[in-house]
């Protein structure tokens, strides 16, 4: 019960509701019984007396509880749905609010159709804690409470015979279900993940495996995944309908031994027969509540299995940050013996790096694929946590900075970047929802996409644009954001060079004062770089100016050697 702490903490906080829901759901189950009770009794009454009076009141008796079993039932699924979305809307908030520090770090350890399957499904699927899990057994306990209470005055026999089939119906049959289905442990939510993630890569990989010819293979594996899924559903729906069956063949096997005793009683004169048909209709009426404990086990493992799918994703610790807001104006950035290591991996992407960007400046990160270059840029934009070391801004930790305004703070432009379904001024607008139609047109220009119409269609994550279209496009959001702090990684890897030098020359020249931090394999025009950090393996292994690497004759030196050979 300890995984469903949260869930029940955000239920409980909704006490208003609930504990109406509750109220209500009692009267109901207690006006249904007595319903069944008083018609017991007017059959009884009837046919022992022929007094009309009695039998007015009591027939004014039953439509009175049925009318009051259908308003305390109306009033108990309002309330009771109504604290549930509002517990789900609760639930929602919180989690998010414990994802968002730990975002980056989920990434690597989650494919992304399983991450969908488990924010939406399994969050949807705690919808039933309230109305199937805490709900049902409170009600079922208080109405048989009060029933037992009053068949205590008419037979005490009857009373114990209610009370055995509560314990096994709403608690042994129940709990004996649970235990089964946690050994069997059928894996729903894990086979709805993994197909929601096959599904999510069938998706984005269509082209690909269209083009390779692998796509009845992944159309088979999908089948096979979407036959798994059913059947653990096939099983799950068995299992409830087993429960089901159990728990009425019980409820059955109690109203009959309370036949049996009462007449027995009557018989013996222990029971005045008039009540006899009125407590076996009690045992028929307070059973027909029994019902939603068959589904008990299945909705409880369900509850507890998302609660512990949801949690697996935010159990990371959160890094502890001040709040303040990062200083306006050039800034300079520092590394201080970073490290960093991939979650599952034992190499590290990087080991004790120690660089100085100072304010103003512009510094090229070269070095070849592998080499630790993008991962250094992500620590420096504090969206991955660094496994030792320290990144300064200004001097001051980037623990001392809230996220957000470091993030205020840059104009980044990564190898890979999104693009909303909707036109290209919407686009723009995500990075100054204020600039107006000329500053958006002026950025383009920057870029070489003058010609380009605010009003155009960008399709989905930017689809019918070229690689160097929506790299240009990335430059121009990052030039209406106008911060001071520019990390470009391979920002002009797609575009032509002479575009890509005339698109640098116009952010230097623009954006004098501003501190640059370059990622590139291009090792042209690197001339006018005020310092080269040359990186392998996780390791800065030169750096200094153009001139001075090449003076050295090492590293860069024979990268340049390569380059000049391959370009002759």
């Amino acid at each position: 019960m300890k995984e469903l702490a949260q869930v029940l903490k955000l239920t409980i906080l909704e006490k208003r509701d609930v504990s109406l829901a509750i109220i209500f759901g009692v009267l109901a189950g207690l006006a249904s019984v007595a319903l069944l009770a008083s018609s017991g009794y007017l059959i009884s009454k009837a046919a022992l007396t022929g007094q009309m009076t009695v039998l007015i009141v009591i027939g004014a008796s039953l439509k009175l509880f049925g009318l009051g079993s259908a308003i305390s039932r109306y009033a108990e699924r309002l309330l009771s749905h109504r604290a549930t979305f509002t517990m789900l809307g609760n639930l929602r908030v919180a989690f998010f609010e414990k994802l968002a520090p730990v975002a980056p770090e989920i990434y690597g350890k989650y494919r992304s159709g399983d991450l969908l399957a488990r924010i939406i499904g399994d969050v949807e699927s705690l919808q039933n804690f309230l109305l199937r899990v805490f709900y049902p057994p409170v009600v079922l306990l208080l109405v048989f409470t009060g029933t037992i209470l009053f068949t205590l005055y008419f037979s005490v026999y009857t009373a114990i015979l209610l009370a055995l089939g509560y314990l096994l119906t709403a608690v042994a049959v129940p709990a004996y279900f649970a235990w089964r289905k946690r050994r069997k442990d059928w894996r729903i939510r894990e086979s709805r993940g993994a197909l929601s993630a096959e599904a999510a890569e069938f998706l984005y990989g269509f082209r690909e495996l269209k083009i390779y010819q692998q796509l009845s293979g992944k159309e088979q594996l999908l089948a096979q995944l979407i036959d798994s899924y059913h059947e653990e559903q096939r099983n799950e729906g068995e299992e409830e309908v087993y429960s089901q069956s159990i728990n009425g063949l019980f409820a059955l096997l109690v109203s009959l031994a309370i036949l049996a005793v009462g007449a027995y009683s009557t018989a013996a004169g222990d029971l005045n027969g008039l009540y006899l048909a009125m407590l076996v209709m009690i045992s028929l009426g307070v059973f027909e509540n029994i019902s939603p404990m068959a589904a008990f086990p299945g909705h409880f493992e369900e509850s507890r299995k998302a609660a512990v799918r949801l949690e697996s994703i935010v159990d990371e610790t959160p890094r502890k940050k001040k709040m303040a807001e990062l200083p306006p104006g050039p800034l300079s950035v520092s590394a201080r013996n970073l490290s960093y290591v991939f979650p599952g991996e034992q190499r590290p992407a990087l080991k004790n790096i120690t660089i100085d960007f100072p304010a103003g400046s512009r510094t090229a990160v070269v070095g070849p694929s592998g080499s630790g270059k993008s991962t250094l840029l992500a620590l420096l934009m504090d969206v991955l946590p660094a496994h030792g070391g320290h990144v300064l801004y200004n001097g001051r930790t980037s623990e001392d900075f809230s996220q957000e305004s470091i993030w205020r703070g840059l104009n980044a432009v990564l190898q890979e970047n999104h693009f909303f379904y909707g036109t290209l001024r919407s686009n723009l607008h995500i990075a100054d929802s204020s600039a107006d139609d000329g500053e958006m047109i002026a950025a383009l220009n920057k870029v070489e996409l003058g010609g380009f119409s605010l009003d155009m269609e960008v399709e989905e994550k930017g689809q019918n644009l070229s690689g160097g279209e929506r790299q240009r496009l990335a430059i121009a959001r990052a030039i209406l954001k106008g911060s001071a702090l520019w990390l470009l990684d391979e920002p002009v890897s797609s575009v032509d060079s002479a575009t890509g030098r005339i698109i640098y020359e116009r952010l230097f020249e623009d954006n004098r004062g501003d501190t640059f931090i370059i990622i590139s394999h291009d090792l042209a025009g690197l001339e006018k770089m005020d310092q080269i950090i040359v990186m392998d393996h996780g390791e800065v292994i030169e750096s200094g100016s153009y001139g001075e690497l090449m003076e050295r004759k090492g590293y860069f030196h024979g990268l340049k050697e390569i380059e000049q050979q391959v370009m002759a």
